[in-house]
């Protein structure tokens, strides 16, 4: 049996940056689902218990900012950690998110792979 550190969701419209999402969570140990939209993203949630999610602010159907308070809705202990290249670090929704504890964090785009690995230490995870 294969042993994982946890379930966790990442939400993103952008195909190839799930992909590596997946494999950079994978090489830690970590078992991934994937939502491209925030409608998709509502039904994992209502199905599955994640460890954390890594969710993109702009998606076809949901403001990141406003899909991570449906889901704490669901899950009120789901830490998100949202990743973006469209927000910077002094976004006032952004700084309001993260002061409220809607999110646990915020990950510019273009990431570097140690910005994942150190995020999953987030939140339920220790």
């Amino acid at each position: 049996m294969e042993m994982t550190r946890g379930l966790f969701l990442i939400i993103d419209d952008e195909p190839a940056l799930c992909l590596l999402l997946e494999h950079l969570l994978r090489q830690e140990g970590c078992a991934t689902k994937t939502a491209r939209s925030g409608c998709e993203a509502l039904g994992l949630v209502k199905r599955f218990r994640f460890r954390l999610a890594f969710m993109d602010v702009k998606l076809p159907d949901a403001d990141g900012i406003d899909l991570a308070g449906r889901l704490r809705e669901l899950d009120p202990g789901l830490p998100i950690m949202l990743v973006s290249g469209s927000l910077f670090e002094d976004d006032v929704a952004l700084r309001k998110a993260l002061a409220d504890g809607l999110i646990c964090g915020f990950i510019r785009k273009p990431y570097k792979h140690e910005e994942i690995r150190n995020a999953t230490g987030c939140g339920r995870l220790h």
